[in-house]
This record gives C-alpha cells, sequence and structure tokens, in this order.
C-alpha cells in the first residue's frame, strides 16, 4: 500500500513564506509556552463525556451469530451466475446453502 502523503508535493519557498506570514499575522495563533505546555491535560482528561460521546470503538460492532471465513473453489460460471445478480452475491450463495442442508 502506498503512502499517499508521497504524492504531496513540497511547497516552493514562495508558498512557504506567504503561509509564514500569514501565521505570524494572526493574533490568535501564538506560540505556546514551555508553561502552557506543561500545563497542558489530554482532551479526554477535560472534556470527558464529550470525549465518550465521540469516541468510535475499533472494527465492526460484534454480532451474535458470526460468519466464518472459509476457503472454497466453485465452477466460474456457478460465480459468474452469482456476481451477475449484483452486491450482497456471497449472502445469496450463503442462502442456497442453508437450504441445501444435509442432515
Amino acid at each position: 500500500m502506498s503512502n499517499p502523503k508521497s504524492h504531496i508535493r513540497p511547497l516552493a519557498d514562495e508558498e512557504e513564506a506567504e503561509i509564514q506570514r500569514q501565521i505570524a499575522a494572526d493574533p490568535d495563533d501564538g506560540e505556546a509556552t514551555d508553561e502552557q505546555l506543561a500545563q497542558a491535560k489530554p482532551f479526554a482528561e477535560v472534556f470527558p463525556e464529550l470525549f465518550e460521546s465521540i469516541r468510535r470503538a475499533r472494527g465492526r460492532p460484534a454480532v451474535e451469530k458470526p460468519k466464518q471465513v472459509v476457503s472454497i473453489r466453485l465452477d466460474q460460471d456457478v460465480v459468474s451466475k452469482f456476481k451477475a445478480t449484483g452486491k450482497g452475491w456471497q449472502a445469496r450463495i450463503n442462502e442456497v446453502l442453508k437450504k441445501a442442508k444435509v442432515s
């Protein structure tokens, strides 16, 4: 997988100078002092309720009956016909196999 940032071209000296000029001209964008940085607290500690409300769990939500990943060899024409039916073709194969359960 390529790094998406590798496609960003470096700034020209004039562009960097303009950005720095705009930063310096902004009265609300001063550099934090060492004292301010030493007193800084993590967002989750300062706003715990807000942090919990926006925190996202990683991965998919847990399901009651998770599917099992398997590898199966099927004829090309079978796969082609199911794929031709559109999105959800794997679920449709699953339904056909459920109906064909062997006791």
